[in-house]
């Protein structure tokens, strides 16, 4: 029998998208081990300890939280003797030496950026440490040299639904994009589109067109959500490029899609008929033949959601 091959997988998954990825290898009969560290708890011993690591990681000194993530990785992968491949996404919050030491143990290390190298600039000093680097930012790529991959379809549908309780979906984080969604909430509750377009922002009182949250909602309500509404709004950050996980889902339940990133016009899977990307957003219009057209105009797209793993093998 043949052996399966080792598996590390390092991400930060805050929003539990790479879970899907460590199910997929398994699926594939690799053997995986998925260390999270979203899910490592800090206490701080004292309020000096907390007061000073204010200071010390807004200098670029230290970070009190980093350095207990990086222990906690170390001591996980102490008594793996051998790694065929060491995947990370989002290692900006590891130490060199951590990386280092892992990459020791694995026959081959692999690197995957979904975010842009200009909002998390530590990642430079980090690149040269990989055997490859993935990201979806067509620039970065460009300008320092890495692999293009998008990311990933992680849910897909047979059959599309008939009836929706919303007709567009949106969920986020409360961030410098909030008053770009804010607009494009009201120009839509101005149309009179049922929207369900929820924020995570504690403290905040919700308005007809927005809904806040105090605490992250689970992915499997998120799920629900997606599957409850007909068009997907997916809202970029500003100069990102790379495509949010919003246009996959969309394409995997096969929902429209509203978005403010231009660039997706360049992707071969763009079609008019699915998605709307609004260029203007000081002057909003939607027209009622996007809402009122059929959900999905079909093309060939599913080849996106296997190779990503393809391309991490290869």
């Amino acid at each position: 029998m043949k052996e399966k091959k080792n598996i590390l997988l390092i991400t930060y998954d805050n929003w539990g998208y790479n879970q899907y990825i460590a199910d997929a290898l398994e699926r594939k009969s690799f053997t995986v081990k998925h260390i999270n560290f979203h899910s490592f708890r800090y206490k701080y011993p004292s309020f000096r300890h907390k007061a000073l690591n204010f200071f010390t990681k807004n200098l670029g000194i230290s970070n009190l939280k980093h350095i207990h993530y990086n222990e906690i990785i170390l001591k996980e992968i102490r008594d793996l003797k051998s790694i065929d491949t060491s995947i990370y996404i989002k290692a900006d919050f590891l130490s060199p030496e951590t990386i280092q030491a892992i990459n020791k143990k694995s026959r081959r290390s692999v690197f995957i950026i979904s975010d842009s190298i200009n909002r998390y600039p530590k990642t430079k000093k980090i690149l040269s440490l990989f055997d490859k680097v993935f990201s979806f930012e067509k620039k970065d790529c460009k300008r320092y040299n890495l692999d293009f991959k998008t990311n990933f379809i992680y849910k897909g549908i047979d059959h599309v639904s008939p009836t929706y309780k919303y007709k567009v979906f949106n969920i986020s984080s409360y961030d410098k994009r909030f008053h770009i969604l804010e607009k494009i909430a009201k120009a839509l509750y101005q149309m009179k589109i049922n929207s369900k377009i929820i924020v995570f922002k504690p403290k905040k009182k919700s308005e007809p067109y927005l809904e806040f949250v105090n605490t992250p909602l689970p992915i499997s309500e998120i799920n629900t959500y997606m599957e409850e509404s007909e068009i997907m709004l997916d809202v970029s950050r500003t100069g990102q490029q790379g495509l949010s996980f919003r246009v996959f889902e969309s394409m995997g339940l096969k929902k429209k899609l509203i978005t403010t990133n231009t660039d997706i016009v360049t992707y071969d899977f763009y079609n008019p008929e699915n998605i709307f990307v609004i260029t203007d957003l000081n002057n909003i219009h939607i027209p009622e033949s996007f809402f009122n057209t059929p959900t999905w105009s079909s093309r060939k797209i599913f080849s996106i959601s296997t190779s990503l793993i393809t391309g991490l093998m290869n």
